[in-house]
């Protein structure tokens, strides 16, 4: 297809600020767990289904990205991501019950699951090659904005007008997204090629969803049953296609993915400890739980077209290199001192850490992609958005779990413990992709 008619940057504006406003509504969220729990009566297990059916929904959607983007235009699957998530948005606005509440932010979901993809689809597709980097630094840039404004955005709102209103001030968002895409996504004829591959999508889904059920209530028999409709999947997907599984055939595939899904774990894992931590044990009001966050996020932001850049000029060993050592450097820091850590603390070790993800987390996602060949990017940019989904959905799931075990056996303490545990879990993921980053490297050489 020709692109003269596409005005690529605001194409990816548009397309990134739907995908903005998903990260937004759902880091802004995170900083209203304490008031949600008790609103709503239930525990950390239960509110933070939230951000994880937010996020098992998109993981659900996005692999039929590729199958999509094969059959139907850009511009059609903007329209209906755009009006999935206004409309769950309007729902949450009003939501009376916890109930009401996820069935909003699944909408959301399944919005920000067509839209993630059809961004990066946008960029790897339509952008020069030789400034691909840099539009995956602003793509990725959009979005990271969100982690930086979302917190302080909620903690501020929940202080003043209430939850809901964080939803409210969103639907402006939206619009204004859906207008520059309009003007700027042409309409483009595709035609249908391929007959969708239901009962493969059914069992995918069936198995990442109970498999996420299966954390939040230790349930053995969940676990089975998510496993075996994995399988099942599998068997499945073989003929017929919803994931090129061939991919995991490619070994630098597999290895890079793991970084960025690593730092996917610890971005959002993180994104539930640190406010909940703050807000229950150092005793700090919501909006000072957000404001905590802002810094950092926003150091990210920046620094990811910037890195973008640096691997066009440089190449991807040094900029990733340097982000996984500054990173692994600010966890461990963050882990052994956490008890001892304040307010002020904790936000420089956040900072440091923050300062390696912009560094190396979305130049790990363009290398990734980049080790395929061209007719396979869709395919490999599906399997990265749902695995990256996923396992933030599974991070939050776990160390929900963790420290909701932790104050059970600890009422005192168990906040301490927990978070510290979950740290550590981080920690030792970003350990594993510094030492894999560097074996790959060293072969090649």
């Amino acid at each position: 297809m020709k692109t003269k008619n596409w005005r690529v940057i605001p194409a990816v504006i548009a397309a990134g600020i739907l995908s903005f406003s998903g990260v937004l509504i759902e880091t802004s969220m995170n900083v209203t767990f304490p008031k949600l729990m008790s609103e709503f009566s239930t525990n950390a297990n239960g509110v933070q289904w939230v951000t994880t059916g937010y996020l098992l929904s998109i993981a659900i959607i996005v692999p039929i990205s590729a199958f999509l983007i094969r059959n139907f235009s850009t511009k059609k699957l903007f329209v209906l991501s755009n009006f999935l998530f206004l409309f769950g948005t309007v729902l949450d606005s009003f939501s009376p019950s916890l109930a009401l509440l996820l069935v909003g932010r699944i909408l959301q979901g399944i919005g920000t699951g067509i839209a993630l993809p059809l961004m990066f689809h946008i960029i790897l597709t339509k952008s020069p090659i030789k400034s691909r980097g840099m539009m995956m630094g602003i793509g990725s840039m959009i979005t990271s904005l969100a982690p930086a404004i979302g917190p302080t955005y909620g903690g501020v709102l929940l202080n003043t007008l209430g939850w809901r209103s964080i939803f409210w001030f969103l639907i402006i968002l939206i619009l204004i997204s859906l207008v520059i895409g309009l003007n700027s996504i042409p309409s483009e004829k595709v035609q249908r090629t391929e007959k969708f591959p239901f009962k493969t999508f059914i069992f995918l889904g069936l198995g990442l969803s109970f498999v996420l059920l299966s954390i939040e209530k230790m349930s053995l028999l969940m676990a089975i049953v998510g496993i075996f409709s994995l399988v099942i999947f599998y068997i499945i997907n073989q003929r017929q296609k919803l994931l090129q599984l061939t991919l995991f055939q490619n070994n630098r595939f597999n290895f890079y993915m793991y970084g960025f899904l690593a730092y996917q774990a610890i971005l959002l894992g993180l994104s539930f400890i640190l406010p909940n931590y703050l807000q229950l044990n150092l005793h700090v009001s919501a909006a000072a739980a957000g404001a905590f966050m802002f810094p950092g996020a926003l150091i990210s932001a920046v620094l990811a077209p910037i890195s973008g850049s640096m691997l066009d000029r440089i190449g991807q060993y040094r900029p990733i290199l340097l982000g996984l050592i500054v990173s692994t450097v600010a966890l461990c820091l963050m882990f052994f001192y956490f008890p001892t850590l304040n307010f002020w603390t904790l936000m420089l070790s956040h900072m440091l850490l923050m300062v390696g993800i912009g560094l190396s987390y979305a130049n790990l996602m363009t290398v990734t992609l980049a080790t395929l060949p061209a007719n396979e990017t869709a395919d490999g940019n599906s399997i990265l958005n749902t695995t990256q989904q996923f396992v933030g959905a599974t991070a939050t799931a776990i160390v929900a779990q963790v420290i909701t075990t932790a104050m059970h056996k600890n009422p005192v303490n168990g906040m301490i413990i927990g978070s510290k545990q979950g740290i550590g879990g981080l920690t030792i993921l970003i350990m594993i992709s510094l030492i894999l980053f560097i074996a790959v490297n060293k072969r090649r050489k």
